[in-house]
């Protein structure tokens, strides 16, 4: 298995449709959004289940609920949305931005289709967008940087610190915790330190006492 996986989002290829349905009261379109739609139907129902509150960073047992979720309930409509797509290709004019947004769904079936496989995966790239919001936001302030390096460092920071939100993990004691005892910490161990995985120290040591 590849150690990066393409992740398309829904919400880009639905908007594609609902602004095409927007300006042309396309019934195609509408129906296309109809099936995105039942979609996300399935996802607001299994999120509640897994008793997560972002579907970007589902881990453990939570992932493996809403995986089979999506197994029984999304796997169907997905393999039955791209069928439907390719033969609406044949009806409609091929230059058309209708026509574009078909292509563009079926050009990237298997990145649309990783939600499917794993319940880690989000639908969508929406708690990503909202988590870099204040970066765009305060990007006057980012222009002082002082180097490519101090960007991209602070890049990494605000990284893990959005992570660690949508994790539901306060970033301060985390990354204070992290930077405690990463320098002793064995190197084929650091998935511990994820934020999907990580626990305080010092509960750490309450279960094992």
């Amino acid at each position: 298995m590849p150690r990066l996986r393409e992740a398309a989002c829904w919400a880009h290829l639905r908007r594609d449709f609902r602004d095409f349905w927007a300006s042309n009261k396309s019934e195609i379109a509408r129906e296309a959004l109809d099936r995105i739609g039942k979609l996300y139907d399935i996802e607001r129902d299994g999120e509640p289940m897994c008793a997560i509150g972002s579907s970007t960073m589902a881990s453990g047992q939570a992932a493996n609920v809403l995986h089979a979720a999506r197994q029984k309930l999304s796997q169907s409509k997905v393999t039955a949305f791209f069928a439907w797509s390719e033969q609406q290709l044949v009806r409609i004019p091929g230059k058309s931005d209708l026509a574009k947004a078909f292509r563009y769904g079926l050009s990237r079936q298997d990145a649309f289709s990783l939600f499917l496989t794993d319940g880690s995966v989000a639908i969508d790239n929406n708690p990503a967008e909202r988590a870099l919001r204040p970066i765009g936001i305060g990007r006057k302030n980012w222009i002082f940087a002082g180097a490519d390096t101090g960007a991209e460092t602070l890049a990494r920071a605000m990284t893990i610190i959005e992570t660690a939100k949508l994790n539901g993990i306060d970033p301060q004691p985390y990354i204070a915790d992290i930077l405690d005892r990463i320098h002793d910490h064995k190197i084929n161990r650091l998935d511990e330190l994820l934020p999907w995985n990580w626990a305080p120290a010092g509960a750490e040591n309450s279960q094992a006492a």
